[in-house]
């Protein structure tokens, strides 16, 4: 039973930080911008949120916990949608192509995040040496009394407050997508800008306000990675770019819904740690047991692509630059 709870809360922390990248792409691709940038933005607002944080942290004698979560939260949020806002410039206003751009852009944020990261390390005194233990307390922080309720609180409680806003997010895009006017102008905007743009619809402006407050939603998923799931220190081992793909990955697999990413990023969790669980397992097969939620996505895109039903497909004008002359 303790091994079942310890993957289920694995599954959890690890799924979070995908869960994060997994909405705010969805937001991006409901508008018609295939952003494969997630994994730099990531990296972007992971990094900008230890930055600030550790300089808070470095020059406040007693730093203030609710404090340092706002700046983190701020300056990754900040940090991130500037990143999706240089994305968008450059694809819809400029109209370069998003795949080149995207890919560029994971690149960019990547190469710049370890390096600051790198940075930090030597003004922390060398590597590993970095931490922002107050602002990491406070993001792991659990709900007093609920994480000690047995089995039930070690599975739904024993988690920091991230968790919970993650689920939430998804919730609420959901809502927003499908029940309000300006989401539904967002997902006709992807789906055929042109009529969009004859029925008054501002299709610019829907771009990049999906975009520019995707890429910041994505971003999230950085700061949680960094503060939570590595408890505020810094690692340039590449994981981030792993999960902004995995976070791409979701997107496809949680159909472009939101709320399917709660459960898709968990189950996503679960597949990539079962392998910790089963013993005497060799290094090759730990490696194939990682490569089991990209598997499943494959096969879940083949079964939609298959069935082709409307409300599972991704955005017509996915991945398209729009030209007002061509309407």
């Amino acid at each position: 039973m303790d091994s079942v709870i310890s993957l289920i809360q694995a599954a959890v922390v690890f799924g979070t930080v995908i869960m994060f990248g997994c909405i705010g792409e969805i937001m991006s691709e409901k508008a018609g911008n295939l952003n494969l940038g997630v994994p730099g933005i990531m990296y972007i607002g992971a990094i900008a949120s230890l930055a600030s944080v550790f300089m808070y942290e470095s020059h406040v004698a007693e730093p203030n916990k609710a404090v340092c979560v706002i700046i983190a939260l701020v300056s990754c949020f900040a940090a991130s949608a500037l990143a999706g806002l240089i994305y968008s410039f450059l694809t819809i206003t400029l109209r370069a192509n998003q795949n080149v751009t995207g890919l560029t852009l994971t690149i960019f944020g990547s190469g710049i995040a370890n390096f600051f990261g790198g940075s930090l390390n030597k003004m922390a005194g060398g590597v590993g040496q970095i931490s922002v233990a107050n602002t990491s307390e406070a993001f792991r922080a659990r709900i007093p009394g609920l994480s000690s309720l047995g089995a039930f609180g070690k599975i739904f409680f024993s988690y920091g407050f991230m968790v919970y806003v993650a689920i939430i997010l998804a919730i609420l895009v959901n809502y927003f997508l499908k029940r309000t006017r300006k989401g539904l102008n967002l997902r006709a905007v992807g789906e055929n800008p042109a009529t969009a743009d004859a029925a008054g619809v501002n299709v610019t402006k829907y771009k990049y306000f999906a975009t520019v407050i995707g890429a910041g939603i994505s971003g999230l998923g950085g700061v949680y990675y960094v503060m939570d799931y590595i408890k505020g220190t810094w690692a340039n081992d590449g994981t981030i770019e792993k999960l902004g793909w995995l976070a791409v990955a979701l997107v496809i697999f949680a159909t472009w819904k939101s709320v399917n990413a709660i459960w898709g990023a968990y189950l996503f969790g679960i597949l990539y740690w079962a392998y910790f669980y089963i013993p005497n397992l060799t290094r090759a097969s730990q490696e194939l047991f990682k490569m089991i939620p990209y598997v499943v996505t494959i096969i879940v895109l083949l079964f939609v692509s298959l069935r082709k039903k409307k409300e599972n497909q991704a955005p017509a004008h996915l991945g398209l630059s729009y030209f007002r002359e061509e309407r």
